[in-house]
């Protein structure tokens, strides 16, 4: 038998390092996601053989009202929590960097909605939220003479969705502050004094330094966010209610619809379509700021 080379060896060692974590990738993770593409021109209930489809299941999302209303909620739950949290994070990131009085603790709070229990923080937020013994009512009703019926059902109707973002505002920004603070300490401080040498003031510094010099971390909170804003569902669930009665229009997205068709319908053929609008919507979304940051870097 001829002997293997000592390239070759070396090279059957490397694999075998990593053929464990490829094998469970491909089990796992790429035979899904494969079955998942064919499934959505399929039609199967999880018992019954599988039926060949066509675009059949693509051509009834249009006319389906609660797919229609969760694509609504989710774009707007994206367009809405995306850029207030990264202002809040970019904002919080700022000022922490300054030398102030309990600058690790404030930055400890920040971060700790992140790192906690979502049932915890959720039942905080609702306790909050509530709309009789809630503190945030109470102030309306007490402070600023909010009559007793027009006193805001904060997670119920349109409401809903601006709760949804206020709450994924408040719970991400302590770890997008942690990246853009991350991204201002590599700012080099003799652009600072360059800019303080030439007359700028604190916000020339910001648009002409700052801003500048965090495009990179920009993109990739962006990106991020966008990402996690499309496949939303814990708090959809833990915050509304998910879908359910009038909840089912008003607080439904496209991550929990996927979950309700598969797992409450066994409409597994059209709920891999929808899963395949959502994949496409983040790909064309990530595509777009993907071209864009690489445009910005050229010019």
């Amino acid at each position: 038998m001829r002997k293997l080379s000592r390239q070759t060896k070396r090279d059957l060692v490397a694999y075998s390092f990593i053929a464990p974590n490829f094998i469970g990738f491909c089990v796992f993770t790429l035979i899904p996601i494969i079955f998942a593409f064919a499934l959505a021109f399929m039609k199967w209930d999880g018992s019954n053989p599988i039926q060949w489809a066509g675009i059949s299941n693509f051509t009834r999302l249009w006319k389906d009202t609660f797919f229609i209303a969760a694509f609504k909620n989710t774009i707007i739950y994206c367009i809405g929590t995306v850029p207030l949290t990264m202002i809040a994070s970019l904002a919080l990131a700022i000022v922490l960097n300054q030398k102030v009085i309990g600058r690790g603790i404030f930055r400890t709070l920040s971060f700790f909605p992140y790192v906690a229990s979502l049932v915890a923080i959720t039942a905080v937020w609702k306790m909050l939220f509530h709309p009789s013994k809630g503190p945030v009512n109470n102030i309306l009703l007490n402070v600023f003479n909010v009559p007793q019926d027009q006193l805001p059902q904060w997670f119920t109707g349109g409401l809903v969705l601006f709760s949804m973002i206020l709450f994924s505002v408040w719970k991400y920004m302590g770890y997008y502050m942690v990246i853009y603070l991350a991204g201002l300490q590599g700012i080099s401080s003799e652009l600072y004094e360059a800019a303080s040498l030439d007359g700028a003031n604190t916000w020339q510094k910001f648009r002409y330094v700052t801003w500048p010099q965090l495009s990179s971390t920009t993109f990739f909170v962006v990106v991020m966010l966008t990402i996690n804003c499309f496949k939303v569902y814990d708090i959809a669930i833990m915050l509304a209610g998910g879908g359910s009665g009038e909840l089912t229009t008003s607080a439904t997205v496209l991550v929990y619809y996927i979950y309700q068709k598969a797992f409450i319908d066994w409409d597994l053929g059209y709920s891999s379509s929808v899963a395949m609008v959502l994949f496409l919507m983040v790909l064309f979304v990530t595509i777009i700021q993907f071209r864009g940051q690489a445009k910005r870097e050229k010019a």
